[in-house]
């Protein structure tokens, strides 16, 4: 669970304590009370921070989205000039550093996602922060030579998002692609989007 370090604000404490909840004990298990067990705080520090679960929920997504952001740095993508097999090697530089350092981010946004399926407000607020690499991401694909960016934007999405799943919470979960078997098989999907 987070530990409250120099220049951790409370609200930063309070909604990485809520993503760990989420990983370690589900939905179910994210409640105001746990966050403050969890994160050390007096009791109703949570409730001041996110009067409602809405509250918290929408608290633990924006936080998601601000350390997603981190790992998966698009700016930190070569040149897409560089072709298929340049972006290639810095998505899957990315891929691999999530999966490798920070799978229980996957799961927490795999609880969230999955209650935003029932809820439209938090699926509004979900998708507004995901918006953030949807963007990049087609501008990636546009500037290496997509001729149709937002179906090959998807595509991406879905592809890097199902092999997540498949290695966080499915069936490989135990069989964690190295860094170079993810680059071969992005330089494969990439070359056949943004071949001439």
């Amino acid at each position: 669970m987070p530990v409250r370090t120099p220049g951790t604000s409370r609200a930063e404490l309070i909604a990485d304590t809520a993503l760990g909840l989420l990983a370690e004990r589900g939905m179910r298990g994210l409640t105001h009370r746990a966050v403050d067990e969890t994160a050390g705080l007096p009791q109703g520090s949570t409730s001041n921070q996110a009067r409602t679960r809405l509250a918290l929920l929408e608290a633990a997504v924006r936080r998601l989205a601000e350390r997603e952001a981190q790992v998966l740095t698009l700016d930190e993508m070569p040149d897409p000039s560089g072709g298929p097999d340049a972006l290639a090697h810095g998505l899957a530089l990315a891929l691999h550093r999530y999966l490798t350092r920070h799978r229980e981010l996957c799961v927490a946004r795999y609880e969230l996602a999955l209650e935003a399926t029932r809820r439209p407000e938090l699926r509004e607020f979900f998708d507004a922060a995901g918006q953030r690499f949807r963007d990049p991401l087609t501008a990636l694909v546009t500037a290496g030579g997509s001729n149709d960016p937002a179906r090959h934007a998807l595509s991406l999405a879905a592809w890097c998002d199902g092999l997540m799943f498949s290695c966080v919470a499915g069936s490989f979960h135990d069989s964690l692609p190295g860094l170079d078997a993810l680059r071969e098989s992005l330089r494969e999907l990439l070359r056949g989007m943004l071949a001439p």
